[in-house]
């Protein structure tokens, strides 16, 4: 059996750095509201004029590095991602142009917060089944782009960034296994209301905005999580204890902690970007993946649980050996 393992990460963030105190000033909150709420200080938010792929591609290209990959040996590019640069062609496919790539297939996933998770899954099939032998996995977001800066219970949770992997066939560990889930009966809770098909007229009026019921979302996300953590595990035969790294989608410190606490894991042992990064999205686990690895707490041979929950309802899980 062949699996499909992450040989290198990589991740870019915008410079423009905007903190509590600032949001202080532009809405009604505070930075004690905003910490004790979400666990946030501060995002990032990228340039007047800087796209997703304008995020992506650099961190593609450390992804590619930390791989020992050059450009020209990738064959296959799957990028997630809620905030494209265009309608079309895929964000994939611009990206795929930049790097100099021709002729194999790139597209783009959309399963928002969970985004990564979904194309990680894809990705690993292809290297799984001979199809590819280099894969590049990108979560990439502008989320700024789709905020509104008025509404406080929104716009002091997300931020831009993109993060990469690159996946590649190995005989004695990798994926172990990908575990995916969507219920779109719950899209009122957590949603853009408008869009190339759907009310154009308030998208004119309005722009593109992202609305949520805080609450309905934090409880489907506990429930949801909680049980995908038992699923991972028992379709491996592995118990609680063999989790070495939790790695999580980094939208609020409480659901991480409950997550955390099902898996009985220490904080220590979860990487934490939410801080620093905000709700990035698609963007939040590679980035937090490529933070861990490049500062040595996540070694080669480590057994890591990546999971995320966002709008659709979607949620997955990937369970990994490093």
């Amino acid at each position: 059996m062949s699996y499909a393992r992450i040989l290198g990460t990589g991740s870019h963030l915008p410079e423009r750095v905007l903190t509590n105190a600032e949001l202080e000033r532009m809405v009604e909150t505070s930075d004690a509201w905003i910490r004790e709420r979400t666990g946030i200080r501060e995002r990032r938010i990228a340039a007047p004029g800087e796209t997703t792929c304008d995020l992506a591609e650099p961190a593609a290209r450390r992804a590619l590095e930390a791989a020992g990959t050059a450009p020209e040996e990738v064959d296959l590019v799957v990028v997630a991602t809620t905030t494209p640069d265009q309608v079309f062609p895929s964000t994939a496919c611009l990206l795929q142009a930049r790097l100099g790539l021709a002729g194999c297939p790139a597209f783009d996933v959309q399963a928002v917060c969970t985004g990564f998770i979904y194309a990680l899954a894809v990705a690993e099939r292809f290297v799984r089944d001979g199809a590819s032998r280099r894969a590049l996995v990108v979560g990439a977001e502008t989320l700024s782009r789709i905020v509104d800066w008025s509404d406080r219970s929104t716009c002091v949770l997300f931020g831009d960034g993109a993060g990469a992997v690159v996946l590649g066939p190995d005989e004695e560990t990798g994926i172990l296994s990908t575990h995916l889930h969507a219920d779109g009966r719950h899209e009122p809770c957590l949603t853009v209301p408008c869009g190339i098909s759907r009310d154009q007229e308030r998208l004119r009026r309005e722009g593109p905005a992202i609305r949520m019921q805080g609450r309905e979302v934090f409880k489907m996300a506990v429930r949801s999580l909680e049980a995908l953590v038992d699923e991972a595990l028992e379709a491996n035969g592995l118990g609680r204890g063999d989790v070495d790294w939790l790695v999580p989608h980094q939208a609020n410190h409480r659901i991480i902690e409950a997550t955390a606490r099902k898996l009985g894991l220490p904080m220590e042992r979860v990487v934490l970007t939410v801080a620093e990064h905000g709700n990035t999205s698609a963007a939040s686990i590679p980035l937090a993946l490529d933070q861990a690895v490049r500062d040595g707490r996540i070694r080669r041979g480590e057994l890591l649980l990546m999971e995320a929950f966002g709008a659709g309802f979607t949620w997955g899980a990937c369970l990994a050996r490093y």
